[in-house]
Formats: structure tokens, sequence, C-alpha cells
């Protein structure tokens, strides 16, 4: 499956077309704010050496973007001063993702894009929200959180403005974190997803503050005046202070084709997995970044992108994409409109094309001139 980043209703219009004998599907949404399109389309089969074990398959493809409006796009008449900035804000939006099954015979990746997805009226603040969910052992619980953990933050915001409380992001992702970890471990379906996990990156992006929440392997880097900042630390059982805490709860991590929990999971945190507990946790770690004007973009990516790239090369692969100077020969001219898609696009171009065997999904939200 693909995921479907973004919310609200669709219009759908299915186009066919042939390229080099190929048939080609694309189902094109326009989204009814901020410009988004969502496309999907499915890619012939990628050439792999011999030795690959993983079966020959196509390649799905989930794309999606947000096209910044004109600057001569003026707020209708008579429009009060809130909703003006609020449309202001929306139209300075731009940002692309794309997610790709890979060499996997199943796509377990989901992303969750949600523009003004929660608000503090008091503090005149309104969020933006980036997600990558990384699933193992099937796509259900990914797809929970792609569904779901958008929804409890925003309601956890949204209620310490109501109250007047100070904001506490700690808090709040710690809390929303669990709160998603018990509606995956408990009710009807908990016995049949028992053995099924995911990791989650996510983003909330404000005015003055980018909030970064990880729990797992994926990872979170933001590029500040062309140094890349990881804003991260990858959950791997074998880093020093998680394989401290997996044996203090009785856990032991084996080298088996690499650290994993019990010989099994190779990534000391997740959402579910409620077969490994106590030694595999829900709880995040969070970093709290003050916007400076110096911030440039922030990538959101599965470890898909992260086993065969590092953190400088994408980032000066985004930088070149953001500034015109790298462009995607192959990708269809009528279906990315803006850089952030195209630079998205490209850095999964590269992990492909350097032998990456998992599920690649990866977001680049632009911050330069946003704050």
């Amino acid at each position: 499956m693909t995921a479907d980043p973004g919310g609200g209703i669709f219009p759908v219009a299915a186009s066919e077309k042939a390229r080099n004998g190929c048939r080609r599907r694309f189902k094109i949404r326009k989204a009814h704010r901020s410009g988004q399109r969502h496309v999907r389309k499915r890619e012939p089969p990628v050439a792999r050496p011999p030795d690959d074990e993983e079966e020959e398959k196509p390649i799905e493809i989930s794309l999606s973007f947000s096209s910044s409006s004109s600057e001569n796009d003026g707020a209708p008449a008579g429009e009060d001063d809130d909703r003006a900035r609020e449309r202001k804000r929306e139209r300075s939006i731009n940002y692309g993702s794309l997610s790709v099954i890979g060499r996997r015979r199943e796509m377990e990746d989901a992303v969750r894009v949600e523009q003004g997805f929660a608000k503090r009226l008091k503090a005149d603040e309104v969020y933006d929200f980036f997600g990558v969910y990384d699933g193992h052992g099937g796509a259900r619980v990914a797809e929970a959180c792609r569904e779901r953990l958008h929804r409890l933050v925003a309601e956890e915001v949204e209620g310490r403005d109501r109250e007047g409380r100070e904001m506490d992001w700690e808090g709040t992702m710690v809390g929303c974190f669990g709160k998603m970890d018990g509606e995956v471990t408990s009710g009807d379906a908990a016995e049949e997803m028992k053995t099924v996990g995911s990791t989650a990156v996510v983003a909330v992006v404000g005015r003055e503050v980018v909030v970064v929440a990880n729990c797992g392997d994926s990872r979170a880097v933001l590029c500040r005046g062309g140094v890349a900042m990881a804003l991260t630390d990858d959950h791997k059982p074998n880093r020093p202070d998680e394989l401290k805490r997996v044996e203090a709860a009785g856990g032991r991590v084996i080298n088996w084709n690499g650290h994993r929990i019990l010989g099994v999971l190779a990534t000391s945190r997740s959402i579910g997995d409620q077969y490994l507990k106590p030694f595999v946790i829900p709880e995040p770690e969070i970093k709290v970044s003050r916007r400076t004007d110096a911030d440039e973009f922030l990538i959101l990516a599965s470890d898909g992108l992260w086993d065969v790239v590092s953190n400088e090369f994408a980032c000066n692969v985004v930088r070149r994409c953001l500034a015109g100077q790298m462009r995607r020969r192959t990708l269809e001219a009528n279906v990315v409109e803006n850089r952030a898609a195209e630079a998205a696009a490209m850095l999964v171009d590269f992990a492909m094309a350097r032998g990456s065997k998992d599920n690649i999904s990866v977001v680049v939200v632009e911050l330069a001139g946003l704050s």
C-alpha cells in the first residue's frame, strides 16, 4: 500500500498515457487548500544485482506536494485580519514528499502531512504537521499512526490553549506517543497486532519553533546555514544508552544480521511491538529548535534513505534542487511544480541507485522565509 499524506476530501481525476511502450496510470488529487496535489504512479521494475533475494516487483510511488501561491493572490474583500493572516500562512508553506515500495514485497511506510493542523489562538500561532512512519511486521501500526497521531497532538495543543496552560512540547509528545501506543496495543485488534510495530518521526513547524519527536530509526535533519543538523538520534539496540536500558529491563541485544532486540527487532523504540515490551518502548526523544533566519529546510525520512545516504549528502542534494542547480530528468513535468517535491524525488532516486532494499519515504519542507 502507498501512503496518503494529507487530509481532506479530494476530487479525483484519472488519466492514462503511453510512454516508451509502457502504460502508466496517474491519479491526481487536488486539495481544497494550499494548492496541494497527490499523485500515485506505478513504475517499471528497477534493475538489481542477480544475487538480490527479493522478488522482482514494480515500484509503487506516492508523491505529494504543496505549491506556494502567487504573491498577488490577495485576500477576499472584507476578510478579517485573523483569516488573512491564516491565508498568508497557508500560502507560504512549500513541501514535497515521496514514498516508494522499493525492493520490498510490501509497502509498510506511511506518511502524513497536515497544514494548519493545530492552532493556539491566544499565541496567534498556527502549526503544520509532518510525519513519517516506518512499519514492520505489517503496515497496520504505521497506518494507524498516520490516521491518529496528528489528531492526538492537535487535541493536546489546542486543549492547553483553551485552558491557558503553557506549551510543554516534551510532555505533549511523550503523552501523545504513549496514547498512540495504547491504541494499537489494546482493544479488539491487539492480539492480532501484537507482533506489528512502527517507528515514528514527526515534526511540528510553527512560526517560532520546529518541534521534532522521534521513536525508532527514522530521522529528521535540519539544514541551517548550509550545515546539516541531525534533530534525532537513531534508536539502535547497540547505542550505548539504549543497550544499557534494554539489559536493565531484562532483555538482550543479539548480533544476528545486525544488532537486534532478542535477535528480532533492529530498533530499540517503536510504537506497537507488544510482544517485545518492556524492552522496546514507545517513548520518543524530543528536540525543540527555535527558528532562525538561517533555517533553510527540513528533511524527514525512513531508514530506507538514511541507510545509504548521509545527512550531509542529503542536505547538499536538497540545497542544489531548491536552488535550481539539479533537475530530475525523468520526472513528469506536469506532475511536479515545485522544487521541494523534486528534491524529495531526487533523494529517493539516489537511495535506489545506491542499493536501498527497504521502503523509502522522504518529506522535504522549505523553511526559508517562513518565520
